[in-house]
C-alpha cells in the first residue's frame, strides 16, 4: 500500500525578546498561533508575523512553522 501525505493544521510560532536576563543574555520568548490553515503561503505568514510585532515593544527574532500531516495508507484498487 502506498502512503499519502494530508496536511492537518500548522502551529506559527514566534520567538521575540522580551528584556534581559540577570546574567545580560536576551531574555527569549515565545506565542504560538494554533490552527493556521495547512497550505498558507509561507511569505504571506512570515509578513503576518511582523506586521503583529510592529505594534509591540518587543523585537522578533524567529518565525517558525510547524506543519501537521496526518499519514494515511492509500487504499488498493
Amino acid at each position: 500500500m502506498a502512503i499519502v501525505d494530508k496536511p492537518l493544521t500548522s502551529t506559527l510560532v514566534l520567538k521575540y525578546q522580551d528584556g534581559l536576563t540577570p546574567a545580560g543574555d536576551p531574555q527569549i520568548k515565545q506565542k504560538s498561533l494554533n490552527y493556521v490553515r495547512a497550505g498558507v503561503d509561507h511569505a504571506v505568514l512570515h509578513e503576518i508575523a511582523v506586521a503583529l510585532f510592529s505594534l509591540t515593544e518587543h523585537p522578533l527574532i524567529a518565525v517558525i512553522l510547524r506543519d501537521s500531516t496526518e499519514l494515511v495508507e492509500e487504499p488498493e484498487d
